[in-house]
């Protein structure tokens, strides 16, 4: 699986549609918010911000999470790096990744710092963010992982249409690799989802989701 890139199209020539999953990679319904209310609000983002915060992701897609999070430590005027880690089994190559980073010219600046030194997988220095993608199946990466994260986005596509990376055994492993008071949060409500993250031993909480979904998941570690 490692050398597999992410098969994609294009509705209304804007939002990239994967084609191993079928399932969009953002919102239409404007995916930086989404990203914003979602990830940011349901860890608590920017308020929990201290130097030296780590932020891991279950699937990296556009990016689009990554650089939300970047413009909000910069904003929030945070000296040192933000680490961010993100294990994707299907990279999106960077000219697909501009393509469909168009779509959010809020982010646009950030963007353009990120893709003109970014190779499409691995580690990457920018300076106010350590990013790291590792690629390859979640379910054997992340347990051989060596980080422990304060905030995880929980961001696979739809759990009907990618159940691996929803399952017990692997929010288990995120629970595992999560520092003590670290959280999680994910636009999914699935059933399924929040019995796995209460049983990794995450306190879970439904809470209101963003445009037409009606709740999402956040957890804390207990």
């Amino acid at each position: 699986m490692a050398d597999q890139q992410a098969r994609l199209s294009w509705r209304d020539g804007t939002v990239p549609v994967s084609d191993q999953f079928d399932d969009p990679y953002f919102s239409i319904h404007d995916g930086l918010a989404e990203t914003e209310h979602v990830f940011l609000g349901g860890n608590g983002l920017p308020e929990r911000f201290v130097p030296g915060f780590r932020i891991a992701e279950l699937g990296f897609g556009t990016g689009l999470n990554m650089l939300a999070a970047w413009r909000a430590w910069e904003e929030a005027g945070q000296e040192g790096p933000l680490r961010f880690t993100s294990f994707e089994a299907f990279p999106m190559v960077p000219a697909d990744m501009a393509k469909a980073l168009e779509a959010f010219p809020a982010v646009g600046p950030w963007a353009e710092r990120f893709l003109s030194k970014w190779q499409g997988t691995g580690a990457c220095n920018l300076g106010s963010l350590q990013l790291e993608v590792i690629q390859g199946d979640a379910r054997v990466s992340l347990p051989e992982w060596t980080g422990r994260a304060d905030a995880w986005f929980l961001d696979g596509f739809s759990p009907a249409k990618n159940p691996e990376l929803w399952e017990e055994t692997l929010m288990a492993e995120v629970a595992a690799h999560t520092a003590p008071g670290g959280s999680a949060a994910t636009y999914t409500a699935a059933g399924f989802v929040r019995r796995g993250l209460e049983t990794a031993g995450f306190e879970v909480t439904r809470i209101p989701g963003y445009g037409r979904k009606r709740h999402m998941t956040k957890a804390v570690m207990r």
